[in-house]
């Protein structure tokens, strides 16, 4: 395989700092284990490439992924799963619709106004949906239908599956207020856990945590969780959490009004 260096462009996830990819296209044949390799030493999918951060002067972005055989759900966890017990979960074809386009849209322009997807066309979508050398496919979470119909869509992700586990490649859901107290994000993660689980998958592959973007916050949330340092896969700290949190505090107070602080899971288990 042939790997290429992107230029320097604006980094999404820190101000002030930019960013370089290192990036290879995969291949038809074989595509799928290359990337489960690629994966596991800290690539990311997005269409038919493979990347990295490869960053001259920051080595922020980490890789994290959840063992699905340690983890205990807490009893807020529980409670996201039961708030959304009513939801249907579908399995459908790496195909794009414009159903699932049109809550993307609301997602992005309700969430990530500012972002670099929020631009993103219908021509896009497909591509970042179908244009896949893996073994990928789309969860649909609907409501219960009430005239035998397929329910109301209400949240997606799109998920590579690998010979260890499942990649989450990108979720969006309904922003709308009444669904807000569904904490649809963190279900998302919890259920596929749970499919995980039940498939014997030993691991959920989250992309990347960034220490001091409030993007990537919520990964931490997420105990126990693994992260990829040059000496391999192994456990996040207490320590670790608590720089990151300091760093997370320091860019709040430098950018002035409140933000909502990282959210901490109780060390209470079942």
């Amino acid at each position: 395989m042939r790997f290429f260096l992107t230029a320097a462009s604006p980094c999404p996830y820190l101000p002030g700092r930019e960013e370089r990819k290192v990036f290879a296209h995969l291949p038809q044949a074989d595509g799928a284990a290359i990337n489960d390799s690629l994966t596991q030493s800290g690539f990311r999918r997005s269409q038919n490439i493979a990347y990295r951060p490869a960053c001259e002067a920051c080595a922020s972005c980490t890789s994290a992924r959840i063992p699905v055989k340690d983890y205990l759900f807490s009893r807020s966890e529980r409670k996201v799963l039961s708030r959304n017990n009513d939801l249907r979960r579908h399995v459908v074809e790496a195909e794009a619709t414009t159903e699932q386009f049109d809550l993307l849209r609301r997602y992005l322009l309700t969430r990530h106004a500012d972002g670099g997807m929020a631009e993103m066309t219908w021509p896009d979508y497909v591509a970042m949906v179908e244009d896949t050398t893996v073994r990928t496919h789309i969860v649909e979470y609907r409501t219960r239908s009430v005239d035998r119909g397929p329910g109301d869509l209400v949240a997606c992700v799109l998920i590579d599956v690998m010979g260890d586990g499942l990649s989450l490649v990108y979720s969006f859901y309904d922003p709308s207020a009444v669904m807000k107290r569904r904490s649809l994000g963190a279900f998302i993660v919890l259920d596929n856990l749970i499919q995980a689980a039940m498939n014997e998958l030993p691991h959920v592959y989250l992309g990347y945590w960034v220490p001091g973007s409030e993007k990537m916050t919520y990964k931490v949330r997420f105990s126990p969780l693994e992260i990829l340092r040059p000496s391999g896969w192994g456990l996040i700290s207490a320590k670790e959490i608590a720089r990151a949190e300091a760093i997370l505090e320091a860019n709040r107070a430098a950018r002035g009004p409140d933000q909502p602080k990282l959210g901490r899971k109780e060390p209470q288990r079942p």
